[in-house]
């Protein structure tokens, strides 16, 4: 058993004792007790200072499962979600092949073999058993996000009926607990906007099934960063940063017409921030979240990082990373959300024109905003935590643990009523354990991103050696320690 004594409670400043059962961790990051020796056992740790919180969440992850695991697995991209501080997390459909719920129809195509091998017609199928096809217990619980068009090609959209079954709350009497546990709760063709010969498909499919549309609301056909005096001295074709607004416009008004929830990802300029504002004063069904990348570099990060830096959307100009630093700071953006997307270092060698885009970013994300936004001083500890725990569950319809709720269940009604509470995991019951999601936070460490020890297989990052605050020291899942750096 695991104890800390005197964890501050995130929301209400509480000071509290936790137990946690820490013989079943999952994986260690150098994890130590008092004496040096590996946390195992009956261990007690002061952890005056430390924050508990719910752990948080990221709906916008790219695991690369199947047909792309040299670049990440969900070993490895559950690993870098637990070392960051995310018990949940949503898989984007642009897997190979596609998570659009169709059967596989042929045995050659690239990752189908994955899929096939371990006795399962559909990617769908595949991820949500995963644990059972691998024999693997992951350390992070994870949804499913289906494409909006079928092979994410963009030319018709994907068949409602081959996936609504996958969905929460739909139960035909088929499903076993792998699917219960790893339903599909959200519909999208992130890496690509919805093209607008399908739209009102999609938006059809979106209203009928109920899943919010998660829109990559960006689209050009030319260029490779922003469009501006950083791309002219690199002397590579720039991207207009209307390339976003663009999509964005289009889909309030969709919006506006059907009822149906869009949510704006990774959204980076001024001018779409301003259309979002608008949508949400009109009472629209509008949210968005930006990434860390966004917040914390412009484009002329592209001078000193290369294409570690090349991202879509591109990073854009100065002005446009401090509004999205102001539409944080006054809550025009919803939540954060690291749209990891694993590379090869080869790939990202390649040059401007030819590099992939994209960063990981699930195992320095808490710092990267906490040093910019907290320390900043445009928002609080705790909104932070709202913004990376709190409403990334509410989008995929979950919600966040609530350290006082729970208090207030497992606390013995004879205790006095100043004595410090103790909230002991081992002993909540079953049914209120599994949805238990938890992070114990020290907001004041100051330590070095170092992409070398990162859980996740790649290493694409621009972060790499930057100084930040704010580090997870501990991810809960259930009553167990599903990872520990204590």
């Amino acid at each position: 058993m695991l104890t800390l004594r005197n964890i501050k409670v995130w929301d209400t400043d509480e000071i509290i004792d936790l137990k946690v059962p820490a013989d079943g961790t999952l994986f260690e990051d150098g994890a130590r007790g008092a004496d040096g020796s590996a946390v195992s056992g009956d261990v007690e740790i002061d952890a005056t200072g430390l924050t508990l919180a719910p752990g948080f969440a990221d709906p916008h992850v790219h695991f690369r499962d199947p047909g792309q695991t040299y670049k990440e697995s969900m070993v490895s991209g559950c690993a870098a979600a637990a070392s960051g501080g995310y018990t949940d997390v949503l898989i984007m459909p642009n897997t190979v092949p596609a998570m659009d719920g169709e059967t596989i129809a042929d045995p050659g195509a690239p990752g189908a073999r994955e899929v096939l091998d371990a006795g399962y017609d559909s990617v769908i199928d595949y991820l949500q058993h995963y644990g059972a096809a691998h024999d693997v217990t992951l350390p992070v619980r994870y949804d499913l996000c289906v494409c909006a068009s079928k092979g994410r090609a963009g030319r018709e959209a994907t068949d409602l009926e081959h996936w609504r079954r996958y969905m929460p709350g739909v139960d035909d009497g088929s499903k076993d607990t792998y699917q219960l546990a790893h339903p599909v709760t959200a519909i999208s063709d992130d890496g690509s906007a919805v093209t607008p010969e399908i739209l009102d498909d999609v938006f059809a499919l979106a209203k009928a099934s109920g899943l919010t549309l998660i829109e990559h609301c960006e689209h050009h056909d030319t260029g490779a960063v922003n469009e501006g005096p950083v791309s002219r001295e690199l002397n590579v074709p720039g991207i207009p940063e209307d390339t976003e607004l663009k999509v964005v416009a289009r889909d309030i008004a969709k919006a506006r017409e059907t009822g149906v929830h869009v949510h704006f990802q990774h959204v980076s300029t001024a001018i779409s921030f301003e259309a979002i504002r608008a949508a949400k004063a009109e009472g629209l069904p509008i949210t968005c979240e930006t990434a860390p990348h966004y917040l914390a570099l412009s484009d002329e990060a592209l001078l000193e990082y290369g294409t570690l830096a090349k991202m879509n959307p591109p990073l854009r100009s100065e002005a446009d990373r401090k509004a999205t630093v102001a539409a944080i700071a006054d809550g025009t953006v919803d939540l954060l959300a690291t749209d990891h997307a694993p590379h090869t270092m080869e790939e990202k060698a390649l040059g401007f024109l030819e590099a992939p885009n994209g960063i990981i970013g699930l195992e320095c994300a808490y710092g990267v905003c906490h040093s910019r936004l907290v320390d900043g001083g445009f928002i609080s500890d705790k909104r932070l935590i709202e913004l990376m725990s709190v409403e990334p569950m509410r989008l995929m319809g979950h919600e966040p643990t609530d350290v006082t709720a729970l208090l207030d269940r497992e606390t013995d009604a004879s205790q006095e009523p100043d004595a410090k509470r103790v909230l002991d995991l081992s002993a909540v019951r079953d049914e209120t354990a599994d949805g238990i999601g938890l992070v114990v936070l020290d907001t004041a460490a100051e330590w070095t991103v170092d992409p070398e020890r990162f859980h996740s297989k790649a290493r694409n990052t621009p972060f790499g050696g930057w100084k930040v605050t704010g580090l997870p020291l501990a991810t809960i899942i259930g009553r167990n320690l599903a990872f520990s750096r204590l």
